[in-house]
């Protein structure tokens, strides 16, 4: 199981929100690059990077500070937040960014999302943002009644091969992950799919690689110490190897 330290962007710095409330930011390093190498240099093999910003606007924001990332590190990095056109994703790409997350616009746009599947394979994901198994969009500003796993299975069908899903009531909080939703939703497709929200411990991490997630989105837990990645990636081993 790959371990993704998150660094979600606001307004050029990283920042952690709490269910995803813009109201509830802890601000984490004014210079994101210096959190990615501080996580490169623990051991992370991968970063999970959200342009917070661009979730809202709809259109990339963050751009300087996810090329400063970029030149900073040199392990592969994941990319979301306001990527809704193809012609953000060939820009992503030709940054040097390796894989790019698609959420809002899977719901608005899945033909876009079917298309980038067969033009760049492995290298798309789409984000499951759920309230309730329900799925929200814009930054998780918006909500809708479109429930995650059914949105996944159609996907799945459409050549899609990796999904995170994130328990938004849980992100931030430290109480754990969702573990009967994350379950539930590698129990319907055939896809990867990678856990995110609430992990808070070592235990945390065992559990989601039990229900076979593979791959787990470590955050405030991270950043408040809660979590020694070293430690983390030791008991993961490396690459793709289960916990």
């Amino acid at each position: 199981m790959i371990l993704y330290p998150a660094i979600d962007i606001r307004g050029g710095r990283c920042v952690r929100l709490i269910e995803g409330d813009f109201d509830r930011e802890t601000m984490y390093h004014s210079d994101p690059s210096l959190a990615a190498r501080r996580w490169v240099e623990a051991g992370a093999e991968w970063l999970h990077v959200v342009d917070l910003d661009g979730a809202v606007a709809g259109r990339p924001i963050n751009s300087q500070a996810i090329a400063q990332i970029r030149a900073m590190v040199d392990v592969p990095i994941q990319l979301g937040g306001g990527l809704r056109l193809l012609t953000n994703l060939e820009d992503a790409f030709s940054a040097g960014i390796d894989r790019v997350i698609l959420g809002t616009v899977a719901l608005r746009d899945p033909e876009l999302v079917t298309n980038a599947a067969a033009r760049w394979g492995d290298r798309i994901a789409v984000a499951l943002d759920a309230r309730d198994g329900r799925l929200a969009t814009d930054g998780w500003l918006g909500q809708t009644d479109t429930r995650a796993v059914e949105v996944a299975k159609r996907l799945a069908r459409s050549r899609v091969r990796h999904f995170i899903y994130t328990d938004i009531g849980r992100d931030g909080t430290l109480t754990g992950p969702n573990l009967q939703g994350l379950s539930e939703l590698i129990e319907q497709i055939d896809a990867d799919v990678t856990a995110s929200g609430g992990i808070a411990s070592l235990e945390d991490i065992k559990a989601v690689a039990t229900v076979g997630a593979s791959g787990a989105i470590v955050g405030r837990a991270l950043y408040d110490g809660r979590v020694d990645l070293a430690e983390a990636v030791a008991l993961c081993g490396r690459s793709e190897a289960a916990c």
